[in-house]
């Protein structure tokens, strides 16, 4: 059965097992910020016992590498796999994120944990990318950003529920723990795909050549710097709220789940509002976003030492982040041109060339002995940036509009 004749019950079936892995991205991508101290006091003992910041920033680095592996996947398994069915390419990045997983849980050392984090993140983007494309073609003409915000629920609801549950469990039995529940989740979606996700033919004039066109658009380049560079405000929070909240607000470790929840539901309410706003005014949803980035980034480093303006700040972060997300994506895929598939993967190229870079400097600056209120300051920064550059590529395609006569 194709995806154009499928009944209402199949394809709720096919959405929901394209969110079950959406989910468990969300939770792998995002458990290790909330477990920084934890993994960083289990893998690096030496530099813990004589420098807890020093171990916290470099346990870090598992967000970067992770987030790199998203850079790197994205682009590449798209273009490879773009002739392929899609229904056997999202079964074998669900069995790829399975393995992968299960390696950041069994392996013993601070490298070869980080060598797993790299490789989790190479299906991540195309995860997203194809099954963006799936679902819209499962939702039926008309529907796309619907399509882009269904697949993206699985993630924002993740930061309700998975993250806070596996920071908790990481908490209590060990942080590997919450990496064995991840692997699961993507076994599970995995036999869920292979049984509900509808049948499709492929295309097999879709070559790895005819992909790579799409980095000769100026305009793609200037969206994935919006995305990289704007979402890293963002990042450079999330991936340092953990010692936040403990440090900066003196409160205890369990607190933590507590505010990643308050975090995921603004992100999960945000996405749905971001699918909506986006498709109403494109430029001001992308626009106004930042400079709202900004302004709470701004305030959160102002007040992180008292947990209730904390924690709505936070919320705030989260919620704008969400508004962005869908409004980049689509802007992305306007401006890639019949490059859909590879355009619908680059947009979590972009997104974790935020995380990379937003976590590195957030890293540094603690490192630098500057707090840990300073990443809020450093996401500030990169909130302004991708505001420049969001205006940058607007005027540039204004410029290039045809005037009518």
């Amino acid at each position: 059965m194709t995806s154009s004749n499928l009944s209402r019950g199949a394809a709720t079936w096919a959405l929901l097992s394209l969110a079950v892995g959406s989910f468990g991205i969300g939770m792998t991508e995002f458990v290790v910020m909330g477990l920084l101290p934890d993994i960083a006091q289990d893998l690096l003992p030496s530099l813990w016992a004589s420098d807890s910041e020093a171990a916290i920033a470099q346990a870090g680095w598992l967000i970067t590498l992770y987030a790199l592996g998203v850079v790197v996947g994205a682009p590449t398994i798209a273009a490879v796999v773009a002739k392929y069915p899609r229904h056997r390419v999202m079964l074998g990045l669900a069995i790829a994120l399975t393995v992968f997983n299960a390696l950041t849980f069994l392996l013993p050392s601070f490298e070869l944990v980080a060598a797993s984090r790299f490789l989790a993140g190479l299906p991540h983007g195309a995860y997203f990318g194809i099954g963006a494309l799936v679902a819209a073609e499962v939702l039926g003409p008309g529907k796309r950003a619907k399509g882009v915000a269904f697949v993206l629920t699985g993630l924002t609801v993740a930061n309700v529920v998975g993250v806070p549950l596996g920071t908790y469990l990481g908490q209590q039995a060990g942080w590997r723990s919450a990496f064995m529940v991840v692997a699961g989740i993507f076994a599970l979606a995995a036999v869920c795909i292979a049984f509900f996700v509808p049948a499709h033919d492929g295309d097999r004039a879709r070559t790895f050549r005819a992909e790579l066109r799409v980095f000769r658009i100026g305009q793609v380049w200037l969206t994935l710097a919006v995305g990289a560079i704007g979402f890293g405000g963002f990042f450079a929070v999330y991936s340092y709220v953990a010692p936040m909240i403990t440090e900066v607000a003196g409160s205890p470790a369990w607190v933590v789940p507590l505010v990643l929840i308050v975090m995921g539901l603004g992100m999960t309410v945000g996405n749905l509002v971001g699918g909506v706003v986006a498709d109403i005014d494109l430029t001001r949803t992308m626009l106004g976003g930042f400079i709202a980035l900004a302004l709470v980034q701004s305030l959160l480093a102002v007040s992180a030492q008292t947990l209730w303006a904390l924690a709505v700040f936070v919320f705030a972060t989260g919620f704008i982040s969400a508004c962005l997300s869908p409004a980049i994506q689509t802007r992305l895929m306007d401006v890639a041109e019949d490059n859909q598939s590879i355009a619908a993967a680059l947009n979590h190229s972009a997104l974790n060339m935020g995380n990379s870079l937003g976590a590195f400097l957030g890293g540094a600056v603690i490192a630098l002995g500057w707090g840990f209120v300073a990443p809020a300051w450093v996401g500030v920064a990169l909130a302004l940036a991708g505001f420049v550059l969001a205006v940058v590529s607007l005027s540039v395609a204004r410029r290039r509009e045809p005037v009518a006569v």
